[in-house]
């Protein structure tokens, strides 16, 4: 019997569908605060340097602290998830690995290399470079987070929509690298992503910062980047669900199905009604939930920018799907989808709300006195993480049973020598790493910043906007022989984890 048809080849997809699910949703989880905790660390220090306020320089080194955690977490979740391709996907490695070249080269060669770097300069470049030029090494190192996401999601894109590419023996081979990088779908993708990460790492910075205006420590400099949070959050969060919005737009001309599951559509409809929150059975055509809150003709408006045009449903799709592609079922999980979709609408929705709320209080600047919207800002911090989740499994999970759509099924993309047993083992020991690694990585944290910025250091080994030229040279060395050559608390930080 092929490994493909044998009983146990629904287990062992089962799994490996499982393993890279959960290990995906916890790595881009952690690369999307590192992203946006580098822009607010980058903003921090580039006040500091334009206004000589030395409360911008702690702040800096502050929140410095739960950014190079993240990034020390991203690397090890990255490298151990690529494991899985080879390992558990040789079929869509052969497949698609002419195509996946380009962008994962440009991702772990180029992108990776040139952030680690740059982030070895920043760290290690306090009170030796000089201040124009270290900040300009936190920059780069946002530059490159941000070249790494555009490989990465043109590669998903390209299993989303793929173009760009011909089949020649059962593989797929790439004709135009423009028409893969430089998709439409990949740039709304791409704004998406990012502005979601601008979001969380908003969210993130305003809860530690909430956690200690409740306690009353640094209340002067907590409440200024508690204003910078709000504002980078309200704009990238408003922004992000326009993003979001044209992207399913775009999921309703290429992937109707994905959008059709995720409103539990199953007849067509003309107009559509917008379902807001239904309870039922939804894995088949259920006729009518036993409770649905409906908006006639929202959905049509939503989807096509028309108050009576017709949206396929799930049925029709279908029998679609068959005629083109023969006898099975291509419809995918339609609870998980609806309710994934919801969560990721309701959530940004949510904190596009809180920060606007942040905002208008510390204008008028009742913030620090407003001890229930700070407890809301540090229960919120898990709200972008979720909504990053439900965007992801609307994403993935809405393309089955389809790796490359329409061209490779899952599971044909799975590796046939490798059993359930073995996927298994890996699954334990991936999610046990991962695990760890993010608990001990947390507790790091709140060994770190749970007591605030902590006093002024008059001798930390640093550069001000006043010190003179951009160089590190004689005068700066007898500056640092001065001060006893002192390391600072970002290098010490880096050095010890």
């Amino acid at each position: 019997m092929h490994p493909l048809t044998s009983p146990l080849a629904s287990v062992a997809l089962d799994l490996s569908r499982w393993q890279f699910a959960l290990t995906t949703l916890i790595h881009f989880s952690i690369v999307a605060v590192s992203i946006g905790l580098t822009f607010q660390v980058a903003v921090m220090q580039t006040r500091w340097l334009r206004t000589g306020d030395e409360t911008w320089l702690r702040l800096t080194r502050y929140y410095a602290k739960a950014m190079l955690l993240c990034f020390g977490v991203g690397v090890v979740t990255g490298l151990i998830q690529t494991f899985q391709l080879g390992m558990n996907w040789a079929g869509f490695s052969r497949y698609a690995g002419d195509i996946f070249g380009a962008p994962l080269a440009l991702e772990g060669l180029g992108a990776f290399f040139v952030e680690a770097v740059f982030l070895g300069l920043w760290v290690f470049g306090w009170g030796r470079l000089g201040p124009r030029l270290h900040l300009a090494c936190l920059w780069m190192v946002g530059v490159a987070t941000l070249m790494s996401a555009y490989a990465i999601l043109t590669a998903n894109t390209w299993m989303q929509n793929p173009r760009g590419y011909e089949l020649v023996d059962g593989k797929a081979r790439v004709t135009d690298v423009w028409a893969i990088f430089l998709n439409v779908d990949v740039g709304l993708a791409f704004s998406h992503v990012v502005l979601t990460a601008l979001l969380t790492g908003s969210v993130v910075v305003l809860g530690i910062a909430a956690f200690h205006l409740l306690r009353g420590r640094d209340t002067d400099a907590f409440l200024r980047v508690a204003k910078q949070a709000c504002a980078v959050g309200l704009v990238a969060g408003s922004l992000g669900l326009v993003a979001g919005h044209f992207q399913g737009v775009r999921a309703v001309e290429h992937q109707p199905m994905k959008m059709a599951a995720a409103e539990a559509l199953y007849t067509t409809e003309s107009p559509a009604s917008l379902s807001l929150f239904a309870i039922g059975p939804l894995r088949a055509n259920p006729g009518e939930p036993s409770f649905n809150v409906k908006v006639p003709g929202l959905l049509s408006l939503v989807d096509d920018f028309s108050l009576d045009s017709t949206v396929r449903g799930i049925d029709d799709l279908q029998r679609e799907a068959v005629a083109r592609y023969g006898p099975g079922n291509y419809v995918p999980n339609v609870p998980l989808l609806y309710w994934s979709f919801r969560i990721m609408i309701g959530m940004g929705t949510a904190l596009v709300g809180l920060m606007a709320l942040g905002l208008l209080l510390t204008r008028r600047g009742t913030l620090a006195t407003s001890p229930w919207f700070l407890r809301a800002a540090m229960f919120a911090v898990s709200a972008p993480f979720l909504a990053q989740a439900g965007g992801w499994i609307l994403r993935e999970s809405g393309r089955q049973p389809w790796i490359v759509q329409g061209l490779l099924k899952t599971a044909d993309g799975r590796s046939a020598n490798v059993g359930a047993v073995a996927v298994a083992i890996s699954l334990v020991v991936f999610l046990t790493i991962y695990l760890g690694t993010v608990a001990v990585a947390l507790r790091t944290m709140h060994h770190e910043l749970a007591d605030g910025l902590g006093p002024a250091d008059p001798d930390e080994d640093v550069h001000g906007p006043d010190d003179g030229p951009d160089h590190g040279g004689a005068d700066h060395d007898e500056i640092q022989a001065s001060r006893g050559a002192r390391r600072s608390a970002t290098a010490d930080l880096a050095l010890t984890y």
